[in-house]
């Protein structure tokens, strides 16, 4: 088994709103997929683990349960920057993890409290 996750699905109450924070986040243009039952984002991701915003019955956002961190990269500061431009907000700075690279939390405009982590 190469990674413990392999799927994660954020919640969304409005799909819309949260792919257009997303996009600022990403800083790139994210596509809304309707597959009836719900409706997808698929966030950028290569091989092996990605993530998909989920707006669909009895999936609801929330600030308390499992923190999801998200790769942003080399740097998370450019990320970070755009949090509260994208109306988002920034609970925890970047804080370094004493050799193991830095994180920084926010909330994301569905309420969702969400982590970043880069390499430096």
């Amino acid at each position: 088994m190469a990674n413990a996750i392999n799927w994660v699905e954020i919640p969304a109450l409005d799909i819309e709103r949260a792919a257009k924070f997303y996009s600022a986040l990403y800083d790139t243009e994210l596509t809304v997929i309707d597959q009836t039952v719900r409706k997808l984002v698929i966030l950028p991701h290569e091989n092996g683990v990605g993530a998909a915003l989920n707006q669909s019955k009895d999936f609801e956002p929330g600030d308390t349960g499992p923190l999801i961190y998200l790769n942003s990269g080399r740097d998370l500061l450019p990320m970070l920057h755009r949090v509260e431009a994208a109306g988002g907000s920034i609970l925890t700075g970047k804080t370094d993890l004493g050799g193991n690279g830095f994180y920084a939390i926010l909330k994301d405009t569905e309420g969702n409290r969400i982590a970043l982590m880069s390499e430096s």
